[in-house]
């Protein structure tokens, strides 16, 4: 599932393609979008700023209008210009917006809807989030707080409670705890605030190093891979995320892959640098 990273270098590109352009034509295979279109027309509506909320992407029209999209596990946004072949097959297309030189696709985007600044405002799964790392606003003593009233959650499920911290998603939070030398089953009520407030340092840390913006600036769809061991190499850019009974990092010992939580996430951990 694409992450809080994902979804804000995503949202940086779109907005860098649409931002202050009119929409030419709107399309999409939701009914519900396209009865939206149908009484209150997206073409010649201006598109004031595309940005991330946690998981969320949001696109503002001028006339108080809000796209919001949740990709879940399979989708993303791509941007072409007018002509340019599709890199996903038609099949895929849930959402065109396109404006006289650029175009935004959503491919297999399963979570779609109109709203207003309003409406965002007032209620809804936006006004539900966490605090966002990503987010110029961050309040860490506010992130801080949400984690610990989690006190008999275990805190790699707390990690991903959004209405905790925004964002973080399965590979974040083995990471997070990796580097925090914390176990991942460990209740909340077993860590101190001094514990939960350095795992919250670390996940700052490493969502804003993946989110650093060194591209010439040309409009494209991102391909990089995330990365939490500083390490250039490909093949060692994570520590622990999907490295079953591979050599830990740090140790040597094998890491240990468990299903956790009410959705059985894979949890990954190192049994010595994160004993219990």
């Amino acid at each position: 599932m694409p992450e809080g990273d994902t979804i804000f270098r995503a949202a940086r590109r779109l907005h860098q393609a649409l931002a202050g352009r009119a929409v030419t034509r709107f399309e999409s295979v939701f009914p519900a979008l396209s009865r939206v279109d149908d009484d209150a027309a997206l073409r010649g509506r201006r598109i004031e700023r595309v940005e991330a909320r946690g998981k969320h992407l949001l696109i503002w029209f001028s006339g108080s209008l809000v796209l919001r999209t949740h990709m879940r596990m399979s989708g993303s946004w791509h941007i072409y210009r007018p002509h340019e072949r599709w890199q996903r097959p038609h099949r895929d297309m849930r959402i065109v917006i396109e404006t006289s030189e650029l175009h935004a696709i959503a491919f297999n985007v399963p979570v779609a809807e109109f709203s207003t600044a309003e409406a965002l405002a007032r209620a809804g799964p936006i006004q539900q989030l966490g605090p966002d790392p990503l987010s110029p606003e961050f309040h860490k003593d506010e992130a801080v707080d949400r984690l610990m009233a989690r006190a008999d959650t275990e805190i790699a499920d707390a990690l991903l409670d959004q209405s905790a911290i925004a964002g973080i998603g399965n590979v974040y939070k083995s990471e997070i705890l990796f580097a925090g030398r914390t176990n991942p089953f460990a209740r909340v009520s077993e860590l101190t605030r001094a514990d939960v407030a350095r795992l919250v340092d670390i996940a700052v840390r490493f969502m804003r190093a993946n989110v650093a913006d060194r591209s010439s600036g040309a409009i494209e769809t991102y391909r990089g891979l995330r990365r939490t061991t500083g390490r250039s190499d490909p093949g060692a850019r994570l520590w622990v995320y999907s490295r079953a009974d591979k050599p830990c990092r740090r140790c040597g010992t094998a890491i240990s892959r468990r299903r956790q939580g009410l959705h059985a996430r894979a949890t990954y951990w190192c049994e010595r640098c994160q004993p219990r």
